[in-house]
């Protein structure tokens, strides 16, 4: 008898983590990539490939915390890093760091680590450069 609880225990033991990770797995995530850009899915290995890498994981979204409107973020997980909303028309992309601005549809365009949407006249105005020396409204 006593045999018998041991190995039901043990069998206990072995199957319940798997069932947890399962579960762990399949709750949606945000993660931030190490170039500034923002994946959502679940949580693996792979999730920043050629962006550099995860730099951090946001929380697991889960019907409890889920946003209740289409595109709003969930309440707790608005003190995070998010990438901006894209700017409107005539805006560029200002990297802060660099005193670089990029152009609508270029390749940097919203995706550097620190920066913002601005006129281009703004970006001039504070010392900012076109990349390469492109000036997007020549």
């Amino acid at each position: 008898m006593r045999n018998f609880l041991w190995a039901v225990v043990l069998a206990a033991g072995l199957i319940l983590p798997i069932g947890v990770a399962q579960a762990q797995s399949t709750a949606t995530v945000t993660a931030t990539c190490k170039d500034g850009t923002a994946f959502t899915g679940t949580k693996r290995a792979g999730a920043c490939r050629g962006h550099g890498g995860v730099q951090s994981w946001g929380e697991a979204i889960s019907p409890a915390n889920a946003p209740s409107a289409p595109g709003e973020q969930p309440a707790s997980t608005t003190s995070q890093r998010v990438t901006p909303a894209p700017g409107g028309a005539g805006q560029v992309w200002v990297n802060t760091a660099s005193k670089v601005y990029h152009c609508p549809g270029t390749r940097w365009y919203g995706k550097t680590k620190q920066g913002s949407y601005m006129s281009e006249a703004e970006a001039r105005a504070q010392g900012a450069r076109p990349d390469h020396g492109k000036a997007c409204s020549s």
